[in-house]
């Protein structure tokens, strides 16, 4: 339907209030806003293309597309630009920035404005978790930008993600030694070694990307953490995007556990790594705009990105889902790993329609899924491993089928079978891999002065993140997209614990691949081997 002005639909989307939300009122009109237009590629050849002829090859023999080659081929056309340029131009909007490569345009204006230029009413909401500023429907623009345009974000803001790290409650007596109840908890250098990660190797020379959503963490406690464990601090850099900054709250169950969890796992296990870390504000707009940063970054270069936010395929727009789907693309094209957290809340992912979901963005056809287990083991011999469920209230690890995204070839063997929900869709299986991320097994961590014990699929995006590193150092080349090579040349060469005990509500462990751990946790030593390295 059109607009007043008759403007257009931009496809997908769509907006609907969040369960729960009241309307308490328009937005002001005055209030400044930006927000992010993300224009189309203007490459003759698809990215999934170049992907799919490079997925089956290991990487000593991917040439993989440099920053400058991809610039060159995949950023934004000019023309398209100066199109959007106008129409900020017409409807009294600034041009705060321009990213050809990011294929991005920020562009601010006072909400009477927006209001006007995207065919919007923006209204302030009430809901469970605070307030924000939200629309319905479609966002609209001219007839002529609709080819060139595949998002506007930003006009929204409400919570986009959740952190997928689980607290462990008797922290504080599970931190120094096991206790009463069984609880355990390790540095992350001996989950590593239970892994039989590579020897030898620090991440040096390469720099993984932590994306966050809120918090921030005190080099002191850094100070303190690694120093207990007889490390020297690795180099840590905070990135501001979208004006969000590395600000602790105090508060350990909240952000400041996901950052510190997230540093603290990588750090010890690739000291040298360099670590930089992308604060953005927990909306869809942050969330993306921190992902395509730290994917084009050209001082701090990632060669892996950890990520463990995220939230049900179902709560996100389509135009989200596709944008940031391309964002991954371009990381794969890249030769960037980005290892996505799967959730911590079973095969519901925490709705509550009676129906199996799985989180977004770990349902990316181009990330690599983390799930989780509960792992007991001594020295370099795991005694146990299944998958992680504590029950309805202790979190289980996510998992199960896309709604979404279709499956993708190289799972054309892996048995993933169809949906659990009615109509038994079969789509991408997720997740790939996993990790110990049961709290009663969980991570020494140190956060806001104090000690802790964390699980969730949250430590295992960054464990996979920090093996990645090590891997790459080792190799003198980049992993990068490595699924295809998981499902493909690497099966069959023992580079995953497969886990075969346990479930997540709807789906249940089995041999091979599942829907609860994926190919299973890392051995690491053989995945260096398979990979090419010694």
């Amino acid at each position: 339907m059109e607009a007043a002005n008759g403007h257009v639909p931009v496809p997908g989307s769509e907006r609907k209030p969040l369960p729960g939300a009241r309307a308490v009122g328009a937005t002001n009109p005055e209030e400044r806003v930006e927000v992010t237009v993300v224009l189309r590629s203007h490459s003759v050849t698809p990215m999934a293309t170049i992907l799919e002829a490079m997925g089956s090859q290991l990487p000593q023999a991917r040439q993989v597309v440099s920053r400058a080659d991809f610039e060159a081929a995949n950023s934004a056309d000019p023309q398209d630009i100066a199109k959007v340029e106008d129409f900020a131009h017409a409807h009294n909007l600034d041009i705060v920035q321009i990213s050809a490569p990011r294929r991005s345009i920020v562009l601010s204006g006072t909400v009477a404005d927006l209001n006007t230029a995207f065919g919007v009413q923006l209204t302030d909401y009430t809901h469970a978790g605070g307030t924000y500023r939200g629309r319905t429907g479609s966002v609209h623009v001219p007839p002529e930008l609709v080819p060139l345009v595949e998002g506007v974000f930003g006009l929204d803001d409400r919570p986009q993600a959740q952190p997928h790290f689980r607290l462990l409650e008797s922290h504080a007596q599970a931190a120094v030694q096991p206790h009463a109840s069984g609880n355990i908890a390790y540095t992350p250098n001996q989950i590593a070694q239970l892994y039989d990660f590579p020897a030898g190797v620090t991440g040096q020379g390469q720099t993984v990307a932590i994306i966050e959503l809120g918090g921030g963490y005190r080099v002191k406690d850094l100070n303190t953490y690694f120093s207990q464990l007889g490390i020297t601090s690795p180099k840590v850099v905070a990135v501001s995007v979208d004006k969000a900054h590395n600000k602790p709250t105090g508060t350990a169950n909240g952000p400041d556990g996901e950052v510190m969890l997230d540093i603290e796992v990588v750090g010890a296990i690739a000291p040298a790594a360099h670590i930089v870390v992308y604060f953005a504000p927990n909306t869809d707009r942050g969330f993306l705009d921190a992902i395509t940063t730290a994917i084009h970054d050209n001082v701090h270069k990632p060669s892996v990105i950890s990520i463990s936010w995220g939230g049900p395929e179902a709560s996100w727009t389509a135009q989200a889902l596709q944008t940031f789907d391309a964002a991954f693309q371009s990381a794969a094209t890249l030769g960037v790993t980005v290892c996505c957290a799967s959730g911590d809340n079973g095969s519901s992912d925490g709705l509550t329609d009676n129906l199996a979901h799985v989180d977004f963005p770990a349902s990316s056809p181009y990330v690599l899924a983390c799930g989780g287990t509960q792992l007991s083991g001594t020295g370099n011999t795991i005694s146990s491993e299944v998958v992680w469920n504590d029950g309805a209230n202790g979190g289980a690890t996510g998992g199960g089928v896309s709604d979404v995204f279709p499956l993708p070839t190289w799972q054309n063997t892996a048995n993933v079978p169809p949906s659990v929900n009615p109509g038994n869709k079969v789509g991408r299986g997720v997740p790939d891999v996993a990790g110990d991320a049961d709290p009663t097994s969980g991570y020494k961590v140190q956060v806001d002065g104090q000690q802790a014990v964390f699980g969730g699929t949250s430590a295992v995006a960054p464990l996979w993140a920090a093996l990645t590193a090590l891997i790459n150092q080792q190799l003198g080349k980049p992993v990068g997209y490595l699924n295809p090579l998981l499902y493909g040349n690497l099966a069959g060469q023992g580079v995953c614990h497969d886990i075969t005990s346990g479930n997540n509500g709807a789906y249940s462990a089995a041999a091979g691949w599942d829907a609860c751990t994926g190919l299973g946790s890392p051995d690491g030593a053989k995945l260096l081997k398979a990979l090419g390295g010694k």
